[in-house]
C-alpha cells in the first residue's frame, strides 16, 4: 500500500485483502459502520432513526439483554396509555404520584381541551384505575352522563336529580349527626364538635350560594349572619332534618337571636325591612322559582361514604345554567361533607382509612352562574390535600375561567390551574397558548403540537363520514415546568363499551304511526 492509500484505509476501515471481492477490486471492508456498508449500492443509510422504547418486566424481556433499555416516563399509577413519542407505557393519576411517587405537591389534575376530544374519557380510566387500588370515585354532578355506567359497573351508588327525579335538601348535615354520635360515644368529644361545626358552616355556605345564583350577586354580610344565626337557632328547636321552609319560617318569626344580629333596634317594621329581600329570595327557593324545589324538599337518595357515587344531573337541560350551577355546588358541598365526616372516624380510630378521588366535571358552568361564585368553588376546593382526597377539575379553555367579570375573580379561577399538581392538556387553539403559558410552561413544539391536535377531521369519502379527529385521546401530562408527556389513552373493549357517549345513536330511527296495540291510539 502507497502512503495515500493507507491512510484512506485506516478513515474508512478498510483494509488490503489479496482476494478481491469481484474483478477490478483491491478493497473489501471488514464489517460495516454504524450507517450500513458505505459504497455505492451497497446500502449505507444517511439518516438512522432512533429505535421505539418498549417496557417490560426482567422476566418478559430478559432474553433481549443488554438490548432494553429503560425509558423515561414514570411507571407509578394507573396505566394511562403509549407515549406518542417512543412507545413507552405512562402510568399517571394525582393521587399516586403524589402519594407514592412524590412527583407531585397537590394530589389534583386539571383536564383542559376541546369538547369531543376524550377528556372525560381520561378523567374516567384514572377513576377505574385507582377504583383497583381501593380509592372511591366521588363524581359530584354528572352532566351528561359521562360517568354514571362506570359507577354503576364498580357496583356503586347512582343518585338522580332534577324535574321529577329527585331532591337533595341543602339542610341536610347528612352522615355529620350520626358520626359526632358516634365520636362522643368513643369519647371523642372535641372531634365530635368539629364535624358538626363542618356541617353547619357547609349549609351556610351553600344557602349563601344558592341566594348568589337567584339573584346574580351575593347576600350582604347582615344577610349572612341572619341565615347562621336563624339555622343555629333551627337546629336548637327542630326535631329531625329541617328543609328551607323552616328556615324561612324562623326568619319570618323573628326570634330574638335573629333581630339581635340583624340590629333592628327593637323596631318590627324595621326588622320587615331589613330581611324582605332575603324572605323574597328563600320564598323563591321554597315555592319552585328558577331552581325549582330540588333543594326545598328531603333528600330522596342520601349519599354513602363507603362506596362509589356520582350525582346524575343529566336531565337538567343546558338551557337551564343556574339551575345546572346550583345543582353542582350543592352536589360538592355535599360530597365534601361526606368525605370529612369518614376523616374524622378514620382519625379517631372507628373505621379504615378511605381515600376518594373527586371529580369536578364542567367547572366553567358554576364560576359563570353569578358574581361571588368563584369564592364558594374555591372554599370547597382549597384543602383537598389536607383532607386526604385527590381531585380532577376538567373545563373546555382557559378563557372559560378567564370570561368572568370581575378581575378578582379572574386570578383566583387562574390560582385553580395553578394550584393543580398536574396539568393536563388536549387539543386547544392557537388563541389559548398566551393565556395558557402564563399558567403552565411550555415550548414552542409542545404549543405547536397542542394545536394540531385540534384541528377538523378529514371527510371519509369510503364510509361516507368523518373520521376521528386526529387529536382525539391524545394529552400532553404537565408537571411544573418539566417537558411535557404526549400520550394516546388508550381504552379497553370493556371500557370502550361502558364509556360510550353516543350510545342512543347506536340504533336506526323509526318513523311512522304507532300501532293501536302499542296502547298510544293515533
Amino acid at each position: 500500500m502507497n502512503g495515500k492509500s493507507r491512510k484512506a484505509g485506516r478513515r474508512t476501515g478498510v483494509m488490503h485483502d489479496p482476494s478481491p471481492m469481484a474483478e477490478g477490486s483491491t478493497f473489501r471492508p471488514l464489517r460495516p459502520t454504524m450507517r450500513g456498508w458505505l459504497g455505492r449500492g451497497r446500502g449505507a443509510a444517511q439518516v438512522v432513526q432512533a429505535p421505539q422504547e418498549w417496557r417490560g418486566t426482567t422476566k418478559q424481556v430478559c432474553g433481549l439483554w443488554p438490548y432494553a433499555i429503560g425509558a423515561g416516563t414514570p411507571m407509578v399509577g394507573v396505566p394511562l396509555g403509549r407515549n406518542i413519542t417512543t412507545g413507552a407505557t405512562l402510568c399517571c393519576d394525582p393521587i399516586s404520584w403524589f402519594q407514592r411517587a412524590n412527583l407531585i405537591s397537590n394530589p389534583s389534575v386539571f383536564v383542559l381541551g376541546k369538547p369531543g376530544l376524550g377528556k372525560s374519557t381520561t378523567v374516567v380510566r384514572m377513576a377505574t384505575g385507582l377504583a383497583g387500588y381501593g380509592v372511591m370515585p366521588l363524581v359530584l354532578g354528572d352532566l351528561r352522563p359521562d360517568y354514571v355506567a362506570m359507577i354503576e359497573a364498580l357496583g356503586g351508588q347512582v343518585i338522580p336529580l332534577g324535574r321529577g327525579r329527585g331532591h337533595l335538601n341543602v339542610l341536610d348535615p347528612g352522615e355529620a349527626v350520626s358520626a359526632a354520635e358516634k365520636l362522643r360515644a368513643a369519647g371523642h368529644h372535641r372531634e365530635a364538635g368539629e364535624v358538626l361545626a363542618d356541617a353547619h358552616g357547609r349549609r351556610t355556605t351553600i344557602v349563601s350560594a344558592l341566594l348568589t345564583i337567584v339573584r346574580a350577586a351575593p347576600p350582604t354580610d347582615r344577610e349572612e349572619t341572619i341565615i347562621d344565626r336563624a339555622l343555629r337557632i333551627l337546629d336548637d328547636r327542630h326535631d329531625g332534618i329541617p328543609v328551607l321552609g323552616d328556615l324561612l319560617q324562623v326568619i319570618q318569626e323573628a326570634p330574638d337571636g335573629v333581630r339581635a344580629v340583624a340590629l333592628d333596634r327593637g323596631s318590627d317594621q324595621r326588622y320587615k325591612e331589613i330581611t324582605e329581600n332575603l324572605e323574597a329570595s328563600l320564598i323563591g327557593l321554597v315555592s319552585g322559582g328558577r331552581l325549582g324545589e330540588t333543594f326545598a324538599q328531603p333528600t330522596t337518595n342520601p349519599m354513602r361514604r363507603d362506596a362509589p357515587v356520582v350525582y346524575d344531573v343529566s336531565s337538567i337541560d343546558d338551557s337551564e345554567m343556574d339551575r345546572q350551577a346550583a345543582t353542582l355546588l350543592a352536589c360538592w358541598s355535599a360530597g365534601f361533607g361526606t368525605v370529612n365526616v369518614a376523616n374524622a372516624l378514620a382519625d379517631a380510630g372507628l373505621e379504615p382509612r378511605r381515600h376518594y378521588f373527586v371529580i369536578l366535571d364542567e367547572l366553567w358552568r358554576a364560576l359563570r352562574a353569578g358574581r361571588g361564585m368563584v369564592d364558594r368553588v374555591d372554599a370547597l376546593t382549597r384543602l383537598n390535600r389536607q383532607r386526604g382526597v385527590g381531585m380532577a377539575m376538567i373545563s373546555h379553555t382557559m378563557s372559560d375561567l378567564l370570561a368572568l367579570p370581575s378581575e378578582e375573580d379572574r386570578m383566583k379561577a387562574k390560582g385553580f390551574v395553578e394550584r393543580s399538581g398536574m396539568v393536563i392538556c388536549g387539543g386547544l387553539p392557537s388563541a389559548e397558548m398566551p393565556q395558557l403559558t402564563t399558567v403552565v410552561p411550555m415550548s414552542t413544539a409542545e404549543q405547536n403540537m397542542l394545536t394540531s391536535w385540534q384541528d377538523p377531521p378529514a371527510w371519509d369519502p369510503i364510509n361516507n363520514r368523518e373520521a376521528e379527529p386526529p387529536g382525539r385521546g391524545k394529552f400532553l401530562v404537565k408537571v411544573g415546568g418539566r417537558p411535557g408527556i404526549p400520550v394516546r389513552v388508550q381504552l379497553t373493549t370493556i371500557e370502550r363499551s361502558i364509556h360510550d357517549t353516543n350510545a342512543r345513536w347506536r340504533e336506526q330511527s323509526r318513523t311512522g304511526r304507532l300501532d293501536d296495540t302499542d296502547g298510544a291510539g293515533r
